[in-house]
């Protein structure tokens, strides 16, 4: 998957999650500062990225990913495949 389709992917889940229009989440973007998401809202999103994505991110990762584009990069490199196990 390319970074774009990760973006696209990612953008909706924020939308959906945040209320926003998806047009205005973009790479740069501050989920807190821009987006006006607070942690439960990115606990939120990060469930929802690793039930449609299939991948697990850490919460302690998670907590550290305050853009955007820091969660397509990490999904794009550091994403481990959730386990069936």
């Amino acid at each position: 998957m390319t970074k774009e389709e990760i973006l696209r992917q990612v953008a909706d889940i924020i939308a959906d999650v945040g209320g926003l229009p998806v047009d205005e989440i973009t790479p740069e973007k501050y989920f807190a500062d821009d987006l006006d998401i607070d942690s439960l809202g990115l606990v939120e999103i990060g469930a929802n990225i690793e039930d449609n994505l299939g991948v697990e991110i850490p919460d302690d990762k998670l907590a550290e990913l305050t853009t955007v584009g820091a969660v397509v990069d990490y999904l794009a490199g550091s994403a481990q495949p959730i386990s069936a196990g």
